[in-house]
């Protein structure tokens, strides 16, 4: 798919590439969730399917506090206070870790949630607000939720359906 440019495509992107992701996890057997056996974020590192699901959650959570941020007037850390973009590898652990205590299925209904509040929040603005100018450094708000929605459901695809093909199951 190519990169959106406008709401419509935004969405369009959000939606099939969750899509996609969601027809592999559901194929993920709660047993092998939480196997620790699937190339992981950060370079030389290994992680579990949970971990994926925590991955895709925090950062759609993280986007909405950007903007929930952004309404009440406030400055927006990017990427999230305490971190800077060439820690994402820690980032990453965090969101694993503040992820943690949740069951399998309450990370799905968790990952869900964060898409209808992502679509929502795209829903709220118009193309212009969305594409018309930059909103960080040189991208434009909807790039900025692109690179962490839509991107990283695609991207986890891949690593899932690699870890699958890997275990003779895809």
């Amino acid at each position: 798919m190519s990169v959106p440019d406008n709401k419509a495509e935004l969405l369009e992107a959000i939606d099939s590439s969750l899509g996609k992701l969601w027809r592999d996890l559901a194929t993920v057997p709660e047993a092998l969730a939480g196997e620790v056996s699937l190339e992981g974020h950060a370079k030389g590192t290994i992680m579990s399917v949970r971990d994926l699901v925590a991955y895709l959650i925090g950062w759609n959570e993280l986007v909405l506090k950007w903007h929930e941020r952004r309404r009440a007037g406030l400055a927006v850390d990017f990427p999230d206070t305490g971190f800077k973009w060439n820690e994402l590898g820690r980032l990453a652990g965090k969101f694993y870790a503040d992820h943690a205590g949740l069951t399998w299925p309450a990370l799905l209904e968790r990952l869900a949630d964060a898409k209808m509040r992502i679509v929502a929040l795209v829903e709220e603005y118009p193309d212009a607000e969305l594409y018309g100018a930059p909103w960080y450094e040189k991208y434009t708000m909807g790039r900025m939720i692109q690179f962490n929605a839509s991107s990283p459901y695609a991207n986890a695809r891949g690593r899932l359906r690699k870890w699958q093909k890997a275990r003779g199951e895809a």
